[in-house]
């Protein structure tokens, strides 16, 4: 017997998270920079679909 487990207060705290869309973040190429306090990030989505954020 498989028993599926759900979590709703999970589901709802992450519905509740501001959602970017990378596409727009990078304008829609493959690179942005992130700044965070007076740190530089570059955000690069990789030929297989996946995010890299490096410092």
């Amino acid at each position: 017997m498989n028993m599926i487990v759900t979590q709703p207060h999970l589901a709802h705290a992450v519905s509740s998270l501001p959602l970017h869309d990378a596409t727009e973040l990078t304008g829609g190429g493959i690179q942005a920079q992130i700044r965070l306090n007076d740190q530089i990030y570059t955000l690069r989505i990789t030929k297989a679909g996946k995010l890299i954020l490096t410092k």
